[in-house]
């Protein structure tokens, strides 16, 4: 049977350390959802990171640690990771899984609804130069304008799952997590504020650059 690109990328692409591959087991069981990002979208955001250099991350959404892993493995001495999680129980394991990938002093975790957070890190003058998008959908559009608020000149934004499947460019499916991550890729592809493309890499990935 002919291979399509997600199947011929993943098999390139798609291999996992043991840090990663102890997270997944982590999260079965723990009884989690099994929705950390894919392994080829973990490698691509390792490559942005190493590209970039930057000192402040921030990732909303942490569940078990997976893109946090790939996230922190690639920053420089400097570099620290502010990650935003509803769930107290996840955080807790996510912790746990960068502590073993001994990257647990690369990490802060911080706990609640993430609008709140974002609006109190704001409040404390925070500043950032890279974004991971990562967690409820419906919230897209309001993560991405407090990412522009506490975003440097420069900085980089990344969101994953922003073709849902396929469904957004379906104009029958009205469901308010397609119609959210619809209003978030228009906001990214028409905002002047920001320089942007979307990547058809397994869900869908877009990327976007605040311009100076």
């Amino acid at each position: 049977m002919a291979l399509n690109h997600d199947v011929y990328i993943h098999n390139l692409f798609g291999n996992e350390d043991t840090a990663l591959q102890t997270v997944k087991e982590s999260i079965q069981k723990k009884g989690m959802p099994s929705i950390s990002v894919q392994p080829e979208v973990g490698r691509f955001l390792s490559i942005l990171v190493s590209i970039k250099k930057p000192r402040n991350v921030m990732e909303i959404g942490a569940l078990g640690g997976y893109s946090g892993i790939m996230l922190a493995g690639a920053l420089e001495n400097e570099g620290s990771l502010t990650s935003l999680e509803l769930e107290d129980s996840y955080a807790a394991v996510a912790k746990d899984n960068l502590t073993k990938a001994g990257l647990g002093d690369k990490v802060k975790y911080v706990i609640g609804p993430a609008l709140q957070n974002m609006e109190s890190l704001l409040s404390a003058g925070q500043q950032y130069d890279f974004f991971f998008i990562d967690a409820d959908k419906v919230n897209y559009p309001n993560y991405l304008e407090m990412a522009l608020k506490l975003a440097v000149p420069g900085a980089v934004i990344v969101a994953d799952n922003t073709l849902q499947g396929d469904r957004v460019f379906d104009e029958n499916v009205k469901e308010d997590n397609v119609e959210a991550i619809r209003t978030f890729n228009n906001m990214m592809a028409n905002d002047d504020r920001i320089e942007s493309i979307m990547l058809p890499l397994c869900d869908g990935l877009t990327v976007g650059r605040v311009k100076p």
